[in-house]
């Protein structure tokens, strides 16, 4: 039976006072006194959580007063009728006394909610779900909430970014999306800075497959429904969750005693796709000699066909591809990019979106260590071809403070290439290649900030290195040729 601490404290009180009955205690034995005002523990004022992080690009995205431990979600998908029920387990820790607290949840319906078994309040406003527990939630304590809710899920509209979020397909339908797209499908705090572990059950009918983060834990199949689980244990960004359901082409195997489970959509032939996704381990084993261990207890792939992705997503363990990177042949380039960001993006992860060069960054850095590696170019080449023929506004946008409009722009990725090979020019290849081991080592399953990693960065190559970084992340004109230091 569960018993929460609020319970707890009721039933402690209760037994001293039976005691004291007992032992025949009265008002003039001392020890039996009642405190003196002054020793009364202050009352608690209990307030609702924020309906934001504060995040300075996106400040409504995920919420204040708790960290999410892990999230337990269960859905059911049809895609005849396009309906998905959904039962999710979020086990958090609050991190102030709360009221009440958000969840966001875009669209869907939703059915009960409970708080450690308690029936719960709650509300919708527009894409946040307010819930308001029986009782105050602690600074300190953990809680447990549970939600039921379903619907027809839509995909998130940004007039920026465009749309991302859960998206119904031919034969079957896809979550994935940056920067948010996990609301679409389930309640949660729907920012990089809130990691935790999660476990899906994804019902889905027979013959499809289900495919989601980490550890495939089997399948099970009953009346006509076939129930996929996974379970990613790192800690994972919200919008790095992702589920494909459609019918796939599956390979599984393993490799250092980790799973390896990929899935190519049936919609494209065998071949270019398939071999680029064999190479998975290939490259992330070269990736780990220059970044260190990798950090995750599976690896993968995805590649879906749908002309509304366009791109690929470092889904964590299991990136997904969109079929248009295999069109003219193999392509282990993207396959390499996504998988440096199993360190950089995933392990290593945003504190704020603004610093998103450094997922990014260090990507298209990795594209041209891997195309040195396979003898098709050097890094200085690469570095060499982009500064020389690269467009006019890449250098007008900086990476480091690229704004909210240009978080996904050339100079994000390019520039922000270029600025980890000026580094390298700068402090020379011994110090480059321990920075980036140590900054993964120590950052490992946590969040990061660009001052976090030039502070790192001198002080393992014991340069100062403000003026490099300025020009290279902050500044509107071309920086100049990199140099030694």
């Amino acid at each position: 039976m569960r018993v929460t601490r609020h319970g707890l404290r009721v039933g402690v009180g209760l037994l001293v006072t039976g005691a004291l009955a007992l032992s025949g205690c009265n008002s003039s034995d001392p020890e039996a006194r009642a405190p003196s005002p002054s020793a009364s523990p202050t009352p608690r004022t209990f307030a609702a959580g924020a309906a934001g992080v504060g995040d300075p690009y996106f400040p409504t995205y995920g919420n204040g007063g708790y960290d999410v431990g892990r999230y337990a979600i269960k859905v059911r998908y049809d895609p005849a009728k396009d309906q998905l029920t959904g039962a999710a387990t979020v086990t958090a820790t609050a991190t102030a006394d709360l009221s009440a607290f958000n969840l966001d949840l875009a669209g869907l319906t939703v059915k009960s909610v409970t708080v450690d078994g308690a029936p719960a309040t709650h509300t919708r406003q527009r894409n946040e779900l307010v819930i308001k527990p029986a009782a105050g939630l602690i600074t300190g304590n953990g809680f447990v909430a549970e939600i039921t809710y379903g619907g027809q899920p839509k995909a998130l509209e940004n007039e920026v970014l465009g749309e991302g979020g859960f998206l119904h397909t031919s034969d079957g339908a896809i979550a994935l999306g940056q920067p948010e797209s996990a609301s679409t499908w389930f309640p949660v705090n729907d920012h990089p800075s809130d990691k935790a572990a999660y476990d899906f059950e994804i019902t889905v009918p027979d013959g499809l497959t289900a495919v989601s983060n980490g550890v495939p834990g089997g399948k099970t199949s009953k009346g006509g429904w076939t129930t996929w689980k996974w379970s990613e244990k790192s800690p994972m960004a919200s919008y790095l969750s992702t589920v494909a359901i459609g019918k796939f082409r599956i390979t599984t195997g393993e490799h250092k005693g980790r799973p390896v489970f990929s899935a190519i959509t049936t919609k494209v032939a065998k071949g270019a796709a398939d071999a680029s996704i064999e190479r998975t381990v290939t490259v992330a084993d070269y990736l780990e000699s220059v970044f260190g261990p990798y950090p995750f207890d599976a690896y993968g792939g995805v590649v879906v066909s749908d002309s509304r992705i366009r791109y690929a997503l470092e889904t964590q363990s299991r990136p997904v591809y969109s079929a248009s990177f295999f069109q003219q042949g193999e392509n282990t380039g993207v396959v390499a990019h996504e998988l440096a960001h199993q360190w950089f993006g995933d392990s290593v992860a945003l504190a704020k979106w603004e610093d998103i060069w450094l997922n990014e960054g260090f990507a298209t850095y990795a594209e041209w260590l891997w195309a040195e590696h396979t003898d098709v170019r050097t890094a200085e080449q690469a570095f060499e071809t982009k500064y020389a023929n690269a467009a006019a506004t890449l250098w007008k946008t900086p990476p480091g403070k690229p704004g909210v409009r240009e978080i996904f722009s050339a100079s994000v990725y390019e520039r922000g290439g270029m600025t980890l090979h000026a580094l390298r020019v700068a402090v020379g290849d011994k110090a480059f290649f321990e920075i980036v081991k140590t900054w993964a080592a120590e950052k490992r399953n946590g969040t990061a900030t660009t001052a976090e990693f030039v502070a790192l960065a001198e002080r393992i190559s014991g340069k100062q290195l403000d003026a490099l970084f300025d020009a290279w992340l902050y500044g509107t004109k071309k920086p100049a040729t990199p140099k030694p230091l």
